[in-house]
């Protein structure tokens, strides 16, 4: 029989110095939290834990850019999997309720005026489905927070090039340039989302222009990262008409492929290729032995590209979202 300890106890973490405690279930993201903490990624009033006496049953930990006042992802969610004499769908319950209590005003995830509510990403291996072991493990996390009143929003494959797979190589077709200043990335981010496949994207569009969409995502990540933008490229035709753009970058964790679009009249020529390769070819002159990458499940166009490159997959994520 399954039962709700009667002395559980749900509270925040006091500080990194219960970051082991709080790590004794494991995670993909586990060796990232100390740096979290260290630069306000993370707050110790966002990451809980339930507790059986000093037995961790159950966490969560919330995430914010550098440019964030509040939560704006809950991207851990963890169960002790091998505790078989408690409910530990029960337990993940209370947790989260009584976290979002404490968190937000109405004790779910509301939005803060017309901010979102934080968005809910499970990172794990990529065919998770396929073996019941990973099927188990991310099915009951998922399943507690759709009971809170979430629902599926989009799943993710993570990539990564090695310096030890060969550069990818171009096919010759096309120039690069610079960016020209934030309003030519700007308008090239624009013309970009006619028929895009990201989910992100298209669940933006729906309340907002494809100008909006694109100045929100220059602001809210690109103009961010540390990394000089004279690593951005523009491809063009040889007659200048651009074709698309790739932005090489280094986030706070990893050198990643940031941003990589086909404009729409120009698809289905082979141009993501190339522009891979040249954003890979920018990493990889600076020094930088690896690339993370990104992409949406249903984006078959750019997950066969990065195959093709030479990218493995290295996991998934799967995200879930409350309703605006």
């Amino acid at each position: 029989m399954t039962v709700l300890p009667n002395d559980l106890t749900i509270r925040p973490i006091t500080g990194p110095e219960e970051l082991e405690l709080f790590n004794r279930l494991p995670y993909l993201l586990n060796d990232e939290l100390a740096d979290d903490l260290a630069r306000g990624r993370r707050r110790p009033s966002w990451m809980w834990m339930a507790l059986d006496g000093d037995r961790l049953l159950a966490r969560l930990s919330w995430w914010c850019r550098p440019q964030d006042d509040t939560p704006f992802l809950l991207d851990l969610l963890d169960v002790d999997d091998d505790a078989q004499d408690v409910d530990l769908m029960a337990v993940a319950d209370e947790l989260l309720r009584t976290a979002n209590a404490a968190l937000f005003p109405d004790g779910v995830p509301i939005a803060l005026g017309d901010t979102p509510p934080p968005e809910y990403l499970r990172f794990d291996v990529a065919d998770w489905r396929s073996e019941e072991r990973s099927r188990n493990r991310v099915g009951r996390r998922l399943a507690v927070v759709e009971r809170s009143g979430a629902v599926p929003l989009v799943e993710r494959l993570r990539y990564e090039w090695r310096d030890e797979t060969p550069l990818p190589e171009g096919s010759g077709r096309l120039v690069f340039r610079g960016v020209e200043g934030t309003e030519d990335i700007l308008g090239l981010m624009t013309r970009a989302l006619e028929g895009t496949l990201d989910a992100h994207d298209r669940l933006d569009l729906r309340e907002h222009s494809a100008e909006e969409v694109a100045a929100a995502n220059f602001a809210d990540e690109f103009a961010n990262y540390p990394t000089p933008r004279s690593w951005w490229r523009v491809a063009t035709l040889a007659d200048g008409t651009p074709v698309g753009f790739v932005i090489p970058a280094r986030n706070a964790y990893h050198p990643i492929i940031a941003y990589i679009a086909v404009l729409p009249e120009h698809r289905g020529n082979g141009h993501i290729d190339d522009l891979l390769a040249e954003g890979t070819r920018v990493l990889a002159s600076e020094g930088l032995t690896y690339a993370r990458a990104a992409t949406d499940v249903g984006n078959m166009p750019m997950a066969r590209a990065f195959t093709r490159a030479g990218y493995d997959t290295i996991s998934g994520v799967v995200s879930m979202t409350w309703s605006r």
